[in-house]
């Protein structure tokens, strides 16, 4: 399904009268809306699969597929779109049914136009809400955040707030300058490379993680890896200084030769550490000191990601 890119809310109205249909078409367009149309549920769920509104008014009585049952097949399709039902029918029973299938709300015929458009803009304000907290949920567990097309924030992740809470000790003066630095990135056009955040300690960096909606972008932050030296393998390894850089050279798969010119000694003398490296390490061979050597040297130390 395809959403249409436009700054005004996509209506879908459903009615099988075309005199209900012209009347809340000029009212709502003059409203700056942009209205669809549909004399039935068929056409209905055939219009969603081609693009998405963001608001759906429904007639509750059709002939054929009813309004009741329109609604259930939409919200098959569309969960969380705002399904308002227009009913001449004051009856609690059809209200409560309507409610049942998944409307929000309804109003009464005739339609009085402005009542409409209030509970238009009701719902899909209330609407876009919910999926920026659904957003914000199912990205929570991460680095990510959401800002408009000139880097303004819109919300970010628990993570992320606490992350920036601990910038240079100022908040609202880290958010000042990253906005600073995203709105000329997002302006460029093209996100294929990171934002370098090289003002900040630890240094950071900003990937483009999608659009969410037609004018929300989500970016998500990451903390370069550090590449490890010799020094981690001392410090998590029973190894002295001379041993832990033989052994770093060695999970790098360099040969004795090659380890005794980079560190100025002799082959035989590389030979002597790695016993020692063997020995300390409870291993028989170079192969298996280099597998352990590796995971300490890629474990993953990353601040974000």
């Amino acid at each position: 399904m395809k959403a249409v890119a436009s700054d005004s809310a996509i209506v879908l109205v459903v009615d099988d009268s075309p005199e209900s249909l012209g009347m809340l078409n000029i009212a709502l367009n003059n409203a700056g809306l942009m209205v669809l149309v549909a004399l039935n549920g068929a056409q209905a769920l055939s219009i969603i699969e081609r693009i998405t509104p963001d608001v759906v008014l429904l007639d509750g009585i059709m002939p054929e597929m009813d309004g009741f049952d329109t609604c259930r097949a939409i919200k098959q399709k569309l969960p969380n779109i705002p399904v308002i039902f227009m009913t001449g029918l004051t009856d609690s029973e059809y209200v409560i049914k309507g409610f049942e299938v998944g409307g929000v709300d309804y109003v009464t015929k005739p339609i009085v136009p402005d009542e409409v458009l209030a509970r238009i803009r009701v719902h899909t304000q209330n609407a876009k809400l919910t999926q920026s907290a659904q957003a914000a949920l199912d990205y929570a567990g991460q680095y990510v955040f959401c800002v408009s097309n000139d880097g303004a924030l819109e919300w970010a992740t628990p993570h992320v707030h606490e992350l920036v809470d601990s910038l240079n000790g100022d908040a609202p003066c880290a958010w000042e300058q990253i906005q600073q630095l995203l709105a000329p990135w997002l302006a460029q056009g093209d996100q294929s490379q990171p934002l370098e955040l090289t003002n900040f300690e630890p240094p950071l960096q900003a990937y483009f993680a999608g659009e969410h909606g037609s004018n929300h972008l989500l970016v998500r932050l990451v903390t370069p890896k550090k590449t490890k030296t010799a020094e981690a393998l001392q410090q998590e390894l029973p190894l002295t200084k001379r041993e832990a850089q033989v052994l770093y050279w060695v999970s790098f798969g360099k040969t004795n030769w090659e380890v005794a010119q980079i560190l100025d000694m002799s082959p035989r003398t590389v030979n002597k550490h790695l016993e020692q490296v063997f020995k300390k390490m409870g291993v028989d061979n170079r192969t298996a000191a280099a597998a352990i050597s590796i995971r300490i040297l890629e474990s993953d130390e990353e601040a974000v990601g």
